[in-house]
């Protein structure tokens, strides 16, 4: 290793070009700052190069293999159904490549500074960049910190093979699995278990030491139902003791609330936890507050307990979610900048790209109940929606909670096609404290989903067009 004899001075170091990373540096860019973005590996991080992105192309293409019987009934004749996981990769790696160099564009034409190499903080006013035999030291006015998490094994299980699967890992296999067993409960599981079925492997999920799926009661109840239809099996309060890697699979030894029972598959993924990656930062060289788990203790400004320093992402506590970093990362910047930005997180959608998809925003029903708050209650079931009818989705629902007392929306909860998509109208209303009127006002396209979230609010007084009514 050459250490560089001289420093550089810089405005505003990032370290870190996942989706957090380089959307603050292209806003710092438009708001005029002279900004350096530091990347180890590939602009876009693991949300695109090995998570967000690949794993929708999976769950986009299982889609469409689900969809194929009722092309049929359309007329649409496509032959015999087959599926080339080869063709899939290959259609992944040139998804990725276009949005990664579409990401080195942007920052291009940002003339945003991008230095590849392994960032580490020397002082709280300067950074270290290791590439190759290039060691190159920054002195910064400020710097954000960007990292990422990485997946965790669960305690007592440790990989020594191909057969045991992580997030960044599912989506590299050559082949399908003959059984994949799921280990979690998150989204991510779920997408998992869902699309891997659709494309032809046989499914078992273990609800790691969960109950259910983290969604409303209603939405699991549904959730389960369609699972059930689909011969998903699932195991629920599963708790792994051993995985042990065969030439043919795997061989799992879990715990449920009943009973200790064995149990086979070609492989498995765990969802697991995530950590921080801060390790090789030095952090606690100069004291930058961080939690037990590592995570970087921030304030509003996403400002750490150091001043010169600030962080956002999966680095922070909180969900650990490419959205979450892409705001903090806009709001970090500019506050840097001297505006006063507002990051708030309360109405962040939970969705999964699974099969039905699944949106949730605000309060569930049991939470809502909790707090001992008189609500309302209406679900309107996309069986009674003509655009459902059409394209053949009819399971699932929209499901609306509002505040009795004053008919303030409190949540919105929705599965089945296009929850996604209207996820975005959900989280709208509950930042703007809708009213039930504010959502029975505006006029609805005929047909389309939409009108799901018109007829489930039309519901909570029993005016619902196609909604049987209530005895």
């Amino acid at each position: 290793m050459v250490v560089g004899e001289i420093s550089q001075e810089r405005d505003l170091v990032i370290i870190g070009g996942g989706p957090g990373g380089y959307s603050a540096a292209i806003r710092a860019a438009q708001l005029g700052l002279p900004v350096t973005l530091i990347e180890q590996a590939d602009l876009g991080g693991v949300c695109l190069n090995k998570g967000c992105i690949p794993s929708k192309v999976f769950t986009y293409a299982a889609k469409k293999q689900s969809e194929m019987s009722h092309m049929e009934e359309l007329g649409l004749s496509t032959g015999e159904s087959t599926f080339n996981v080869e063709k899939l990769l290959s259609y992944k790696s040139k998804v990725t490549e276009q949005l990664r160099k579409g990401v080195e564009a942007l920052c291009k034409a940002s003339k945003v500074e991008v230095i590849k190499g392994k960032a580490g903080f020397i002082a709280e006013d300067r950074v270290g960049v290791e590439n190759g035999h290039q060691f190159d030291i920054f002195v910064f006015k400020q710097a954000i910190i960007a990292t990422g998490s990485s997946p965790v094994l669960p305690q007592g299980i440790s990989k020594n093979g191909e057969r045991i699967l992580l997030s960044h890992e599912i989506f590299d296999l050559q082949e399908l699995p003959e059984h994949l067993i799921v280990y979690g409960n998150d989204y991510i599981s779920l997408e998992v278990a869902t699309s891997f079925h659709a494309l032809g492997t046989k499914v078992t999920i273990l609800l790691e030491n969960a109950a259910d799926f983290p969604f409303d009661e209603s939405v699991n109840k549904e959730l389960n139902r369609l699972l059930k239809k689909k011969k998903i099996k699932t195991i629920k309060e599963a708790a792994i003791q051993s995985a042990e890697e065969t030439e043919s699979g795997v061989r799992i030894m879990l715990t449920t609330s009943e009973k200790a029972e064995e149990l086979t598959g070609s492989h498995v993924f765990i969802a697991g936890s995530r950590k921080p990656n801060v390790q090789d930062l030095g952090l606690n060289r100069f004291g930058v507050e961080q939690t037990d788990e590592g995570f970087v203790k921030i304030n509003g400004n996403m400002q750490s307990s150091i001043p010169s320093i600030y962080a956002i992402g999966d680095v922070t506590e909180g969900p650990l979610l490419a959205v979450k970093a892409i705001k903090q990362g806009k709001g970090a910047v500019e506050a840097i900048a001297g505006g006063k930005p507002e990051v708030d997180l309360t109405f962040l959608p939970n969705i999964a790209h699974s099969i039905p998809p699944i949106a949730s925003v605000g309060l569930t029903e049991q939470q809502a109940r909790e707090l001992s708050i008189d609500i309302r209650v209406s679900q309107f079931a996309l069986g009674g929606n003509g655009y459902a009818m059409i394209m053949g989705k009819k399971d699932g629902f929209v499901k609306v909670i509002s505040d009795a007392s004053n008919e303030i929306m409190l949540g919105v909860h929705m599965i089945g096609e296009g929850a996604v998509e209207l996820s975005s109208t959900f989280v709208q209303l509950l930042e703007m404290a809708a009213k039930e009127e504010d959502v029975k006002f505006p006029a609805y396209a005929h047909p389309s989903f939409n009108e799901g979230l018109l007829e489930a609010v039309e519901g909570l007084i029993g005016q619902a067009i196609h909604m049987v009514p209530k005895k």
